[in-house]
């Protein structure tokens, strides 16, 4: 079971982007990263081609790239803070929880 899904909010805790919070796009399991909405910003300049009968526009495109997943933390629904996972079974189902000492709530 992954610690980080598509559609939890994360935070960045370590890089330039530290402290920002943005929701998960994409998960990359493979390569242990993740895609975070406006986190992690590149541009990439791109020529002006040809397809066919279509033109494609050139220009500055900018578009999230991957961060590692040592570098997000899990934010908490219930407490609103970046939580280390833990896991405990419910109703005989394998849930994430949050591992804040006063919370404990299930992220699941």
């Amino acid at each position: 079971m992954a610690r980080i899904k598509k559609g939890d909010i994360v935070e960045v805790i370590a890089g330039d982007d530290r402290g920002a919070r943005g929701e998960v796009l994409r998960v990359l399991p493979k390569q242990d990263r993740v895609v975070v909405s406006t986190v992690n910003l590149v541009t990439k300049h791109e020529n002006a081609q040809r397809a066919g009968r279509s033109q494609m526009q050139g220009g500055r495109i900018q578009f999230e790239a991957p961060i590692h997943l040592s570098n997000v933390m899990l934010v908490c629904p219930k407490c609103d803070r970046a939580v280390r996972v833990g896991y405990t079974v419910v109703d005989g189902k394998r849930v994430r929880v949050c591992r804040n000492r006063e919370c404990g709530a299930v992220i699941d």
